[in-house]
């Protein structure tokens, strides 16, 4: 008998995002920096400029944080095939995620990463090879860290990730 294992299940529901008119990362960085514990300079417009899905002023999107549930490691390609399979689901890496501090931060739980993510291709590439993946952290105290993970790094259950539906279409 072969049972297929969920792998990831929702951890909260943090209901529509809007992008705002002219959202930028540096507008955000500028803007929110000093409401962070550590901001990674790398997470900015020049090393984001191509997301799988480009988001324009005045896009809705459903947002939804999932956590993993087993208790082996997992990888980023896993977690990208199980939002693939999502319906209306888009990548929209780094801008998701600033998008998700500025709208809905207090509705995530602490204590975990939340992974923004994006095809490897989309990611940028650091001095040491790893494609980061944004990282919106919530700290058990309850400060905020913007960091990049690396994509080929295994992934535990203080990993979650945020799931995009883009709600136009």
């Amino acid at each position: 008998m072969n049972v297929a294992i969920e792998k990831f299940v929702p951890l909260v529901d943090l209901g529509v995002i809007t992008v705002p008119e002219d959202h930028r990362l540096a507008t955000f960085g500028r803007e929110n920096r000093g409401q962070f514990f550590h901001y990674e300079e790398a997470i900015n417009d020049k090393n984001f400029s191509n997301p799988t899905h480009v988001l324009k002023s005045g896009d809705k999107l459903g947002v939804h944080a999932f956590r993993q549930v087993v208790p082996s490691a997992t990888t980023s390609e896993e977690r990208l095939e199980f939002c693939r399979k999502q319906k209306g689901n888009v990548f929209v890496g780094a801008q998701g995620a600033s998008l998700v501090f500025k709208q809905k931060r207090n509705q995530l739980p602490r204590g975990l990463w939340y992974g923004s993510l994006d095809q490897r291709e989309r990611l940028w590439r650091d001095t040491r090879g790893c494609y980061g993946v944004p990282n919106l952290i919530v700290l058990r105290s309850g400060d905020f860290d913007f960091d990049l993970g690396c994509f080929e790094h295994p992934l535990d259950d203080g990993y979650a990730f945020l799931l995009f539906r883009d709600l136009a279409g």
